[in-house]
């Protein structure tokens, strides 16, 4: 099965065919960096990293490109409540931005252009769009004339005359009609600036990604991504620059990531329910924020309650304790076992299905739970080791680091990460790990002096705490309930 990619200007599922067979031109939109990114600025950037690894898992050769937005008003006033320079500002913001990325355990960008260094290429697109008579000066701004580029509204579906009509703006004497939009600003006093042919000024945002890309990659691209909310008019914008100042189709697939929902509201300031990733992984695992990600479609609504928080832990706790139980078997130089190899082939090819309808990861996560589920009812701890138990572990230890390495999930050493999962969980509880292992300690006393009575009141105590006891030939064991 080929890939299918659901594109969001023709808004139906279409076969995947690069511009240039086995070469991919991928660029996403990042954030303007003026604070601590939250939350929801990371749901694309988890899911094109999945984009990326399936494509060149696929054999294709991918050029990816994310950019920073180092110039903006929101970055300007920032830092002029801070009394900061506006450049110290994004740069010291793109810094911690790539200490969260680093956190997330994703793959680097092969490109990750800034605003500020493209100001020649933005420039040039302004002056021939002028030049085209499809923008124009006015009192040191230069406006983009929707009225000039006859496709304006073909990926957000808007027709233009509607949105004069509805258009809520302030009158604006500099613009020809409501709805055109800044290629160019004059600048304020007192503000930063770079030279043009209008003067001193900056650019207005949709540009910026227009001028970043003809540098980085010409004048089309296979894959723009970015998240719902820049359809319009962000990228209905870049659509109107980049293919009024070529002439040719700017992009093929379009691609866009829906938002995270706070237990049934939008993330916003005025609702105060804004997390910072870096404050989401003060108290959780950067496995718990990739899980919550990519186990919805990238297409829908994400979750982000404390019950979609726990689900993640739930599910993130089953395949890593099969792992812990795999490495306990696992033996050098052992080969996979034919059988439960043959499990783990067939359920590639469901993974494959699913990645190849338009990423759809909910399907790949069930057919891994399904791998799991063979895993745990043909292995068990405290069996006894040999060749095709240890052959078992091995074929499913392969499955799992296939997958994970496309999901950029699982990379951790299982044992290591379900005590740091336990104990994230602990410190939540406000439960001390040497009160559990004391409790556990004592039951395994009493149970070997036979008295059962008292190990039953230990076991309901923890159980009252939230631990959960496994008694196995080897001894007990204890984890925090998932």
């Amino acid at each position: 099965m080929s890939l299918k990619i659901y594109n969001s200007q023709s808004k139906q599922l279409e076969d995947f065919v690069p511009l240039t067979p086995g070469q991919v031109k991928m660029y996403v939109c990042g954030p303007t960096v003026y604070n601590f990114l939250h939350v929801g600025n990371f749901r694309g950037v988890v899911f094109f990293n999945l984009v990326r690894n399936w494509l060149e898992s696929s054999g294709y050769k991918v050029d990816y490109a994310l950019n920073f937005t180092d110039v903006d008003d929101k970055i300007i006033n920032r830092a002029h409540e801070l009394g900061m320079d506006p450049h110290a500002l994004s740069e010291k913001y793109i810094v911690e931005y790539k200490k969260d990325f680093a956190s997330l355990g994703l793959r680097p960008h092969d490109h990750n252009p800034k605003v500020t260094e493209h100001m020649d290429g933005i420039v040039d697109m302004v002056k021939t769009l002028v030049d085209k008579n499809i923008a124009y000066e006015t009192q040191g701004d230069v406006m983009y004339s929707i009225a000039a580029f006859d496709g304006y509204g073909k990926l957000s579906g808007r027709n233009p005359e509607e949105l004069q009509a509805g258009a809520r703006v302030d009158i604006d004497e500099k613009k020809r009609n409501p709805m055109d939009f800044a290629l160019w600003k004059a600048a304020k006093p007192g503000e930063v600036s770079w030279p043009s042919p209008w003067g001193p000024g900056r650019p207005g945002w949709h540009i910026e990604c227009s001028a970043m890309i003809q540098k980085i990659f010409g004048d089309q691209i296979d894959i723009h991504g970015g998240g719902m909310d820049l359809i319009f008019p962000h990228h209905e914008n870049e659509i109107a620059q980049s293919e009024g100042c070529t002439g040719k189709h700017f992009v093929k697939y379009w691609m866009h990531n829906n938002m995270l929902n706070f237990g049934g509201q939008k993330m916003s300031k005025s609702l105060g329910n804004v997390v910072t990733m870096r404050e989401f992984l003060e108290t959780n695992n950067a496995e718990i924020y990739k899980w919550m990600v990519l186990s919805v479609h990238y297409r829908t609504m994400s979750d982000f309650s404390d019950a979609a928080v726990e689900r993640a832990v739930s599910g993130l706790a089953r395949i890593y304790s099969a792992l812990s139980l795999a490495d306990e078997y696992v033996a050098e130089g052992v080969a996979p076992d034919a059988g439960f190899e043959k499990i783990t082939q067939e359920a590639w090819k469901k993974v494959e299905a699913a990645l190849n309808d338009d990423f759809g990861t909910p399907e790949a996560f069930a057919s891994l739970f399904e791998v799991v589920r063979q895993f745990n009812s043909q292995v068990r701890r405290g069996m006894k080791s040999n060749p095709a138990v240890q052959g078992k572990a091995v074929a499913f230890k392969n499955f799992v680091a296939k997958l994970g390495r496309l999901l950029s999930l699982f990379q951790e050493p299982a044992g290591s990460f379900l005590i740091k999962l336990d104990d994230m969980l602990l410190a939540k509880m406000n439960v001390k790990r040497a009160d559990v292992d004391a409790l556990v300690a004592e039951r395994t006393q009493v149970r070997e002096a036979k008295d059962f009575a008292k190990s039953d009141e230990l076991r309901a105590k923890l159980t009252g705490m939230g631990i959960s006891v496994s008694d196995t030939p080897t001894g007990s064991f204890w984890e925090v309930t998932k």
